[in-house]
């Protein structure tokens, strides 16, 4: 097989692991875990706070938050060893927290994250749970280190 149809049928076979995602999500959810602006970890430097959290259903999420002098979120990351949706509730947390103080982003609330996603999947709710379990971690972390 040559290069360019290799590259053919690595498209096509793409398209229809798109196609097939998204007859259990939506294309928004579907473009935030294929592409998460805020994945990864950041260099030791950039982060001020990190947990890690394991949900009641078997998948890991971390955050890795950059707090200034004013308890606002300037950077975060995450990881997520969970899936599509854990990736997709993980992006869109970051996307609703950072610039936010600590205190405003501890309010954040699952029900938010699933609305803000145009609604997860009845059996991936328990993602934007994971999210916010772990972030409300995160924070809780950071003030209890810094007294």
């Amino acid at each position: 097989m040559d290069k360019n149809s290799f590259d053919d049928f690595v498209d096509k076979l793409q398209q229809e692991i798109i196609e097939e995602e998204l007859k259990e999500y939506n294309e928004y959810i579907v473009k935030l875990f294929h592409n998460p602006k805020h994945w990864g970890k950041p260099k030791d430097a950039e982060i001020t706070v990190d947990k890690s959290y394991l949900g009641p259903c078997g998948d890991t999420m971390q955050f890795f938050l950059k707090i200034d002098d004013n308890n606002k979120i300037g950077k975060v990351n995450f990881i997520t060893d969970g899936c599509g949706a854990s990736v997709a509730a993980g992006e869109q947390t970051t996307l609703m927290i950072e610039g936010k103080s600590l205190d405003d982003a501890k309010k954040l609330t699952a029900e938010e994250i699933d609305e803000a996603l145009n609604g997860l999947p009845d059996d991936h709710k328990h993602c934007a749970e994971l999210a916010v379990r772990t972030l409300r971690k995160t924070i809780e972390k950071y003030k209890k280190d810094k007294i």
